[in-house]
């Protein structure tokens, strides 16, 4: 098991739990707006943290961690996880899988065995425009694969897209239509990469899109799933941009996080 990168303590990354979350590096997918590039090739440099020495820290943290997050690059394509992550469930914690979805055996596999409660599934485009948007080599029935097997509801789930400049309103409820009925859909304000520049340091990065049309999207967005929510709105000053003047009662099923 390869773990590129270990987070010790997350409030965010697993929802309603305190979790620890583990990198593994290499992805098959190549979105641009990537914000761990670094462990994407499979032969990139990075650090390498030792497998016995993760699951040893992990020992010390039961009792006070409620899961660990197993993120990426794509996780699903490291050959042992499923051995790996059964030793962090024999220590008690919940495990969440973050992934592209392009590999639904895996995902499947660790469901039956009860390896994962909880998968978040990026969708990073409409199918017709996936290899455009993300890039790398995968088959897109794969992904359909992965959505169906989610929708069936035997775990816990969500779905989220990055809202990336090239995307659309018609894009995004395009794969809200595709997902219909999930229990919850996560859009996520996209970040420039790097300094705002293309990984080549030559282009300028395209800009974000302003957080009302985020806003007027989940809106739209809402139609199609039980539960839609906003992401990466960072100050208060845009939370007020996302819902001006509104009277929108909590527990609606549009949330800005």
């Amino acid at each position: 098991m390869r773990i590129a990168g270990l987070e010790k303590t997350s409030f965010v990354d697993y929802p309603d739990k305190v979790a620890a979350v583990l990198f593994t590096p290499g992805c098959n997918m190549d979105c641009f707006y990537c914000h761990n590039r670094h462990l994407l090739g499979p032969d990139s440099p990075h650090d390498l943290h030792e497998p016995d020495a993760v699951l040893r820290f992990l020992e010390k943290r039961v009792g006070f961690l409620d899961g660990v997050v197993i993120s990426g690059g794509e996780p699903t394509l490291q050959p042992d996880l499923l051995p790996f992550v059964a030793k962090i469930r024999e220590m008690g914690f919940a495990i969440k899988l973050d992934t592209n979805g392009s590999r639904p055996w895996v995902v499947r596999s660790m469901v039956e065995a009860d390896l994962v409660q909880f998968v978040a599934m990026d969708v990073k485009a409409p199918l017709a425009r996936y290899e455009e948007i993300a890039g790398g080599t995968f088959e897109v029935d794969a992904i359909q694969e992965s959505i169906d097997f989610l929708l069936a509801g035997r775990v816990d789930y969500e779905f989220r897209t990055t809202f990336a400049p090239q995307l659309s309103k018609i894009d995004i409820v395009t794969i809200a239509t595709r997902i219909r009925g999930a229990k919850r859909y996560v859009l996520q304000q996209y970040r420039p990469p790097g300094l705002g520049t293309d990984m080549f340091g030559l282009l300028d990065s395209p800009p974000p899109r302003p957080s009302a049309y985020l806003r007027e999207t989940a809106e739209l967005v809402a139609r199609f799933v039980e539960h839609c929510e906003i992401r990466g709105i960072d100050t208060h000053a845009e939370a007020m941009e996302v819902f001006p003047d509104t009277d929108i009662p909590a527990g609606n099923a549009v949330d800005l996080i």
